[in-house]
């Protein structure tokens, strides 16, 4: 007879748990599965839709790990999928999903476990049971009975909100950081306020919402179209409102494009995690867990990685992001591909500290600085997991070491966070802070392993189980890491040491590359080729075709952003997301006509951040929001500053502005002409941006070109672009335009 299971979440990690406990149980065992769901939909965090703004994740966030990594084994990605999805985009994966591999699942959505008590055995069960009541939206309860149940509502039961934030009399909103959307709903009605965004907490969160907030107010100001006006000072025409980051250190932002070798001028670039999970850069032999506890040595070894990653110490965007060479204090990690430039350009104001308290519309911080003058506040302080827990006794809270205030390690659990062998028939997946999909769908192999062999005291365990148990210290590793200053940011262990820590478990062998894989660099310094870890190298055991054609397509399409990587492809994205920010710029003007003017330009020019428009290019732009939802970035480029003519003794002010767009879809990044009558509108395309193959030895960056004929008269466009690392270093523009009406030559360097 099956044996049922209760599963309590149907976000990834409970409808991998499902799939796993349907197809995958091994010598044919079956289990029969419920899903319970407290919202309407499945998902979880991830959104079903562009329009769903109920959850903790805004459905337009792009994700901070790949398509490559944010995946399960057997079910790809299609190839034409952006690299880096849209939140709503994965919650669309997930349905997909479940309709290919859950569909024998009860799914219960709407409907809450409320309580699940351990029944001890009897006369008529010789196992333990779970009593589960359930709780509808209508507020109608049921009873149940299972034999196990499998706890997948994640790590993010509620906002943590921080002592100096709670019951506060405040004169403005605040608000956690899951729950911002628009600044509208922020801010109420921007017209009659002005101030500072504050954004308190400094990890991944608290750089993602600043980031996110300083592109909207910059969007909503620099897009045309009346919305403007409400955000804009008219006397000065600059912006009402700016982001003040409030956060407790130093963190390393990492973009999410990172050379595949940082040294050149001219580099490469791929999906940081390509970057994250290449084994040829471990050391030989079994993975070691690089998480946990770090100690002095292996935190300047994890710092000087970052730093020879990004060839920086961030001191150039501010002092106080700047991570000195000496630096003991273990590593924090956050992605953005626009937190750094906005700091730059002075968008983000930063602070070093912790909230001390609220008042009116004034912070105070610990290190006693006052923020005044504040608009707004967002909290990106994290989740209590805690509540997730809320329907089990207070007995099975102790025994699981239940700290409700610790939000890192809230339990502690046996083999890395699957279960408690004082509980054998309750189970975990995913329940742990950050996790990623591929050790979730381990999880649920483990666990899936486990109970069909009765459990982890059974005798019927496979060997590979009962060694990888007698060897397991989680529980007591958890414990330690408790109050520890030195704990990593994410201390349950680093992706690839989990995975072959589970697959060893479990007997499994990661598939190799099925094409040969293109090398980091050559020379020396090479380290061979590419080793990427995905979830797909690890394929459960005896699948059929379809999912063994899954797994393959999947791996087909990571390898294949691998090899493309290093033909070119991403350097258009890299070289549009370091332009953000203002550029100093010396341009020499050059006329072929003796009557037109020669000299010298000296000013600025400022990329200004906005969201993708359709103008000039409608038809484009309904096919990007049809296909993907997402028509991107777009830049309003505006150059300001004098040019002087020594010889006819002129000098004048000079400005002038184009429209810089990157899609995706094809990788092309182009320049537009802006309309005459409202200089912040597209007219027409300019010329394409056309990059050229480096000479890698010359030690000058990625060269490009483009071309305009404007009606009889050609611009020959010329671009260099030199990088450090993720970061554009300086670049060069130049113009040679000839023809009836037109003769000139122009040279600009831009530098910051």
């Amino acid at each position: 007879m099956a044996k049922t299971v209760c599963i309590i979440g149907a976000g990834p990690a409970g409808l991998v748990a499902a799939k796993t406990l349907l197809h995958d149980a091994p010598g044919g065992d079956s289990f029969k599965v419920t899903v319970f769901e407290a919202q309407s939909r499945i998902g979880g965090l991830w959104p079903s839709s562009r329009e769903d703004d109920g959850g903790l994740v805004h459905p337009t966030m792009i994700v901070n790990q790949s398509r490559h990594t944010m995946h399960f084994s057997d079910f790809s990605w299609s190839p034409d999928s952006a690299q880096f999805p849209r939140a709503w985009r994965i919650g669309d994966y997930l349905e997909r999903y479940r309709q290919r591999y859950c569909n024998n699942a009860n799914l219960r959505l709407g409907c809450r476990v409320i309580k699940a008590d351990l029944v001890p055995p009897s006369a008529d069960n010789s196992d333990h049971s779970w009593h589960v009541q359930t709780q509808s939206t209508d507020g109608g309860t049921e009873e149940h009975t299972f034999d196990y149940v499998l706890i997948a509502s994640g790590f993010f039961g509620q906002p943590h909100i921080p002592a100096a934030a709670k019951d506060r009399n405040l004169d403005i909103p605040a608000v956690h950081s899951g729950q911002y959307r628009t600044l509208e709903g922020l801010l109420g009605d921007p017209k009659v306020k002005s101030g500072k965004i504050l954004v308190v907490g400094g990890q991944l969160s608290g750089v993602e919402i600043a980031g996110t907030i300083a592109s909207d107010i910059s969007s909503a100001v620099n897009s045309p179209g009346p919305r403007r006006n409400d955000f804009i000072d008219q006397a000065t025409g600059k912006s009402k409102f700016s982001v003040h980051h409030l956060t407790q250190r130093p963190t390393w932002v990492v973009p999410l494009m990172t050379p595949v070798n940082p040294a050149p001028p001219a580099p490469y670039f791929h999906p940081l995690d390509l970057g994250q999970q290449s084994l040829e850069r471990r050391p030989p032999g079994p993975l070691k867990n690089t998480q946990g506890h770090i100690d002095v040595a292996a935190a300047r070894r994890s710092h000087e990685v970052f730093r020879e990653l990004l060839r920086t110490d961030q001191s150039m965007f501010s002092p106080l992001l700047a991570i000195p060479p000496d630096v003991e204090q273990q590593p924090f990690l956050a992605f953005s591909d626009t937190y750094m430039e906005l700091v730059r350009a002075g968008n983000i104001t930063i602070s070093c500290g912790r909230l001390d308290s609220l008042s009116g519309s004034v912070a105070t911080t610990s290190t006693s600085e006052h923020i005044e003058d504040i608009a707004a506040v967002v909290l990106a302080t994290g989740f209590k997991a805690a509540c997730s827990l809320s329907f089990l006794s207070e007995d099975i809270k102790n025994t699981l070491s239940l700290s409700p205030e610790d939000l890192n390690h809230t339990v502690a659990l046996a083999f890395h966070n699957t279960h408690h062998p004082a509980v054998p028939n309750l189970g975990f997946v995913g329940f742990y802070r950050s996790p990623y999909w591929g050790a979730m769908e381990m999880q649920a192999r483990f666990l899936t392993a486990l109970w069909s062999a009765g459990g982890p005291s059974s005798s019927t365990l496979p060997p590979s189980i009962t060694e990888a148990l007698k060897s397991d210290d989680s529980i007591a590793r958890s414990l330690a890491l408790r109050g520890d200053p030195r704990a990593s940011q994410f201390p349950m262990g680093d992706y690839a040491w989990l995975m072959q820590e589970f697959a060893k478990a479990l007997d499994l062998d990661r598939i190799p590359h099925t094409v040969q894989m293109p090398h980091r660099s050559t020379g020396p310094e090479s380290t061979g080729e590419m080793n990427i870890l995905t979830t797909a190298r690890y394929p459960a055991r005896n699948i059929d075709a379809a999912r063994m054609a899954e797994v393959q397509l999947s791996l087909s399409n990571m390898q294949a952003t691998a090899l493309e990587c290093t033909r070119g492809r991403f350097v258009s994205r890299a070289i549009f997301r370091s332009l953000l920010g203002k550029w100093n710029l010396q341009r020499t003007h050059v006329s072929r006509h003796g009557e037109q003017p020669s000299g010298r330009f000296t000013g600025t020019a400022q990329f200004l951040l906005r969201e993708g428009t359709a103008h000039g290019r409608e038809e484009e732009f309904a096919k990007l929001k049809e296909e993907s939802g997402d028509p991107g970035f777009e830049y309003l480029y505006v150059e300001e500053g004098e040019f002087v003519d020594d010889t006819k003794n002129l000098r004048f002010n000079a400005t002038r502005r184009y429209i810089w767009r990157y899609v995706e879809q094809d990788d092309t990044l182009s320049v537009w002409f802006v309309k005459t009558d409202d200089d912040r509108t597209a007219d027409y395309l300019f010329h394409n941006i056309e990059l050229v193959e480096p000479d890698q030895d010359n030690g000058t960056g990625w060269p490009a070109k483009g071309g305009h004929m404007c009606i009889k008269d050609f611009y020959d466009v010329r671009y260099k672009f030199t990088f450090q690392s993720v970061n554009l270093q300086q670049w060069s523009l130049s113009y040679n335009v000839s023809g009836p009406k037109k003769g000139y030559t122009l040279n600009g360097q831009y530098t910051r």
